[in-house]
């Protein structure tokens, strides 16, 4: 079926939103010097619909910050109910669509716009004024999680490897160096991970992707005292500087989970130790040893610095999908689907089915 048709179709069950453009991001209006526009087009049509299909998409980030702001969000599709939905702890955002029983073919599609900007934070100097964060948020960035424990192991480990340091950031740079020198990135695990580092910790075994590599170091902050989060997104465009940290056009195996903490009066202080050992891992043209000087830079830009070629969603944990009679996500990265047969693997796009494309407009 066409676009062109499939729109036309859709009558009184179509539904279509732009929201949260912030005031230099008008309709049409090209992005301020520094700033990257970029779209993203998540395309459903969940395969063998049995009962009631429900989908969940993942948005933007539906608050703005220094790096990342919202240009809007549209959705349209053949399903019986689509609305925008805001988990409540968090506040992550998502597209939630259900079709009848009897629809054989369901169809949504999710276009995205924010523009973003590089992000490089310096540890030892002061942020500005609009990096600060209420006190409510900061103890939310230190509670656990069902996979993040911050007792235990957990709790001992950190203080092990922090008792030398004094500062917030002397703290953080630490946990990163640690987490850098004893993780390594694991090709056969699939997707991003599952962050479970009670069980990493437990068993010695460090291997893992970004979704355990950096929950691992949420975690261990968290238990150090520094509020710290895992940011749940997907890489939108090619890297300027690592091949290996890049991605465009069909981007629907391009997950990936950044991190950040806070300390004062930084701020929020990027950090990324899982696309430090991803460098190491892939870069062209062999794997690299942590002394090679591509991961060595790698390494020092990335305690402090994100290339925001790259699209955030949320922070969210323990994630409960409206309507949903699966249980709740670790965190919600991938689009969703669920069935009368149960949900459906986040993990294979095509047996989904789902695609996410993403471009950047100039």
């Amino acid at each position: 079926m066409q676009r062109r048709q499939f729109l036309g179709s859709l009558g009184a069950t179509s539904a279509a939103v732009w929201a949260g453009w912030p005031s230099f991001a008008r309709a049409g209006e090209a992005a301020p010097a520094g700033w990257r526009t970029f779209e993203l087009i998540t395309s459903v049509q969940p395969l063998e619909p049995s009962g009631v299909t429900r989908v969940w998409v993942p948005l933007p980030l539906m608050f703005d910050t220094d790096y990342q702001r919202r240009r809007g969000d549209h959705w349209s599709g053949n399903a019986r109910q689509i609305r925008m939905h805001r988990e409540k702890k968090y506040g992550a955002g998502m597209v939630y669509a259900e079709w009848a029983a009897r629809e054989a073919a369901p169809t949504l599609e999710v276009v995205s716009r924010v523009v973003t900007r590089d992000r490089s934070v310096d540890p030892q100097r002061p942020g500005p004024r609009e990096s600060k964060e209420s006190a409510a948020r900061l103890k939310l960035y230190l509670e656990p999680t069902r996979l993040i424990p911050t007792d235990g192991i957990v709790k001992e480990t950190a203080r092990r490897i922090t008792q030398d340091r004094r500062s917030e950031v002397d703290k953080a740079r630490a946990l990163y160096e640690w987490v850098v020198e004893n993780c390594f990135r694991d090709p056969k695990v699939r997707g991003c991970g599952r962050g479970d580092i009670k069980a990493m910790l437990e068993t010695h075994s460090f291997g893992g992707k970004c979704a355990d590599i950096n929950a691992l170091f949420v975690g261990l902050a968290r238990a150090s005292g520094l509020p710290a989060r895992e940011v749940y997104g997907v890489r939108a465009a090619e890297s300027k500087e690592f091949k290996s940290l890049g991605r465009s056009g069909d981007v629907s195996k391009a997950q990936h989970c950044r991190a950040e903490f806070y300390a004062e009066p930084q701020g929020w202080i990027p950090v990324d130790p899982a696309d430090v050992r991803k460098v190491a891992l892939e870069e062209p043209p062999a794997e690299r040893t942590l002394a090679d000087p591509l991961v060595q830079r790698a390494r020092e830009k990335l305690f402090g610095g994100w290339e925001m070629n790259y699209v955030a969603y949320n922070c969210a944990h323990d994630v409960a999908l409206p309507g949903a009679a699966g249980e709740p996500l670790a965190f919600l990265m991938y689009p969703q689907g669920e069935t009368a047969a149960g949900r459906k693997d986040p993990l294979e796009p095509p047996a989904f089915k789902y695609t996410i494309t993403a471009r950047e407009i100039v």
